[in-house]
């Protein structure tokens, strides 16, 4: 149980902490140090690493969870806060998959054919889901820690 839980917590790591330091801290500075096209290209060489490391985190995400609920005897005997977290966790899960298959798909297309407006206004729309899917992360994170401690 102990190794299931240190993968999932791991994974978690990845993803969210991924999130948290590419808006909160690569973004911003981008914007301060770089030109559009330079930073456009930026980003479609940093999603296309870290999006393979959330497709690695959200397998383990979802063998190591499901696997631990088994575990413990299943949805019925799970506390409530499991059943939020993997309420947002699908949810996480989904808005992950818009980006990636939609949005980055279309951002570089646009970056390798430097059609620099229509990257930017992609790079826009990934800001926005990845700012609500790292409000999500953090609040599921929030949702385990307090329930496992009730």
């Amino acid at each position: 149980m102990m190794l299931l839980k240190l993968i999932h917590l791991l994974s978690v790591l990845i993803w969210v902490g991924g999130m948290f330091f590419a808006y909160v801290v690569l973004r911003p500075a981008a914007v301060e140090t770089l030109d559009p096209p330079q930073r456009l290209r930026l980003w479609d060489a940093v999603f296309s690493r870290f999006f393979n490391w959330v497709w690695v985190a959200i397998v383990a995400l979802l063998i190591s969870g499901v696997y631990m609920i088994y575990l413990y005897g299943g949805m019925a005997h799970a506390g409530r806060h499991v059943h939020i977290m993997l309420a947002l966790g699908l949810l996480m899960i989904a808005l992950y998959g818009h980006v990636f298959f939609a949005a980055y798909r279309k951002l570089n297309r646009h970056v390798a054919a430097q059609n620099w407006k229509e990257a930017g206004e992609m790079l826009g729309k990934i800001r926005k889901l990845v700012g609500l899917n790292l409000a999500l992360g953090l609040l599921t994170v929030s949702v385990a820690v307090i329930g496992m401690a009730l």
